[in-house]
């Protein structure tokens, strides 16, 4: 197969602003490559504590990096003038520059830091090049990854966000939805933790190549990954659960309809929402019908399980 070549649009700033310079880049693409070394510093679990590398370690805190990749015929140049307009206009310095990146050589660029990842209680993401050296313990759920070019590691806070929730809501028999799957991680969590059908989609044909090839290699049959911008292709039938796991404008604008393909009572579990903007998203998805039933919150990040709230058919 011939190598793709891809553009990497990455922005420097300071990490006092990265929060911000992390939605303007959702402009271009939701799928964020995050360089933020602000918390290597606190205490980690032991999964990370030997695997840091000197590099890291050594890095400057202050500063941080957010890159995006996008085709070769997306004009790069006009993305990069965009960008460093509409942080001037926000008053954020940053620099802000692009390159050319073969997909072979961003893949391997993550086998250097991306190691086994505890998420929750029970499941560890473990990288496909790492399967052979992991020795899981019995009541460890296994999700295996190969990230490719499509968001959902498991690195970042609001994937393990979205999973830690997911163990805590998923029944088996259920019927659960990703929407903007990235590698398809939230839905074959979901497989595994005893989801009877996952439906995952994302509007990035690369993405939901990259699910597929995921799907495949944990051996779910039971997930179906399409392209669709956000719920427009959607033709399933009603949900138990569903994971949005994309940014607060995405999710504000996706409250009024993702309703009509859930069951009165059915759990809703949305994250990649900065602090920030967490109680405006909460109150958008509080008017379109949801009640909030559990928050969390990790380094900025905030993530919600919420429950739509049952209709009692008026009696006449």
């Amino acid at each position: 197969m011939e190598e793709k070549n891809w553009i990497q649009i990455r922005t420097e700033c300071k990490t006092d602003d990265l929060d911000t310079v992390c939605s303007v880049m959702c402009m271009i693409s939701n799928g964020l490559m995050i360089e933020d070394y602000s918390d290597v510093d606190q205490e980690l679990d032991g999964v990370y504590g030997d695997l840091i590398d000197e590099s890291i370690v050594n890095a400057d805190r202050t500063r941080s990096a957010v890159s995006v990749f996008i085709s070769e015929s997306s004009a790069p140049s006009e993305t990069e003038i965009m960008l460093k307009e509409r942080l001037s206009i926000l008053g954020i310095e940053a620099s802000v520059t692009h390159s050319s990146v073969s997909e072979e050589d961003w893949s391997d660029s993550w086998k250097k830091y991306y190691k086994p990842i505890h998420t929750g209680k029970r499941i560890v993401i473990v990288p496909i090049w790492e399967k052979e050296n992991y020795v899981s313990s019995p009541d460890e759920i296994i999700v295996l990854m190969d990230p490719g070019m499509a968001f959902g590691t498991g690195t970042h806070e609001t994937t393990r966000l979205c999973a830690t929730l997911l163990e805590n809501y998923i029944t088996p028999g259920s019927r659960m939805m990703d929407v903007g799957c990235g590698s398809g991680i939230l839905a074959i969590c979901a497989s595994k933790l005893g989801a009877e059908y996952c439906f995952a989609c994302d509007i990035d044909p690369q993405a939901v190549k990259i699910a597929r090839e995921n799907i495949k290699l944990n051996s779910v049959a039971n997930v179906n990954c399409e392209v669709s911008d956000l719920v427009s292709q959607v033709k399933e039938d009603i949900f138990d659960i569903a994971a949005v796991n994309i940014v607060a404008d995405v999710i504000i604008r996706l409250a009024p309809d993702i309703g009509r393909f859930l069951k009165n009572d059915a759990i809703l579990i949305v994250s990649g929402i900065i602090e920030e903007r967490a109680d405006e998203t909460m109150q958008t998805l509080n008017d379109a019908g949801f009640n909030k039933i559990c928050e969390m919150r990790e380094n900025g990040w905030y993530a919600a399980a919420l429950k739509k709230i049952s209709v009692t058919p008026i009696q006449f």
